[in-house]
């Protein structure tokens, strides 16, 4: 299975807003705030539809944000979108944390969201040359930890009752992995395609 992450446009995230609608794609994402909307971390989609360019730019093109956030649409390689990743990037410390959404159910359990996690790992250790990723999982998520898990991340700690979900509290665990377990795990690299995003249209 191989994906194509690419930059951002703005069909894209009117599809985003289409899928955050679905409740269960939203709890899949990253989940909900404690008022009930569903949540959103990077930029506020509906928003973005009608940013300015300079607006689109500043959300999506600002290497100087802080936080830090590469935020990638994932399509197949037919050109389907699917999904989006993002990275949120603490350059001092030489770490990211990886957050991946596929919005379509149908294409749930099919490989695109390890498709894409792969991408990305190969964006930060090969390309951005950082010592460390990471994922947050609400424990709820249990196929969500079964792929980091499968892919080689290893459990780094718990956060206790630190997700909302249908009006309880739930803990959520922090997994990684670093450099030198991604050189070891993967010494030929991942077999993911990464389209450069350079050009995007706004």
């Amino acid at each position: 299975m191989q994906v194509q992450l690419t930059a951002v446009v703005r069909e894209d995230v009117a599809r985003i807003l289409s899928w955050l609608d679905d409740p269960e794609v939203a709890e899949s994402w990253f989940g909900r705030y404690t008022y009930g909307d569903s949540a959103h971390l990077g930029y506020e989609p509906r928003a973005m539809l009608n940013a300015t360019e300079d607006q689109w730019n500043e959300v999506f093109h600002d290497p100087h944000h802080e936080p830090h956030r590469d935020i990638f649409s994932i399509y197949t390689l037919s050109g389907e979108h699917v999904g989006e990743g993002q990275l949120s990037i603490d350059e001092p410390l030489g770490d990211a944390q990886i957050s991946v959404l596929i919005g379509r159910k149908d294409l749930w359990n099919h490989g695109y969201g390890t498709a894409a996690t792969l991408a990305m790992l190969e964006h930060v250790f090969d390309h951005l040359g950082l010592f460390r990723v990471w994922v947050d999982v609400p424990e709820y998520n249990a196929p969500a930890r079964a792929m980091f898990e499968h892919l080689g991340f290893q459990h780094e700690g718990t956060l206790r009752k630190s997700r909302p979900h249908h009006g309880a509290r739930f803990d959520s665990v922090i997994m990684g992995m670093l450099v030198d377990e991604y050189q070891r795990l993967y010494p030929d690299g991942v077999q993911s395609h990464v389209v450069s995003w350079d050009s995007p249209k706004v």
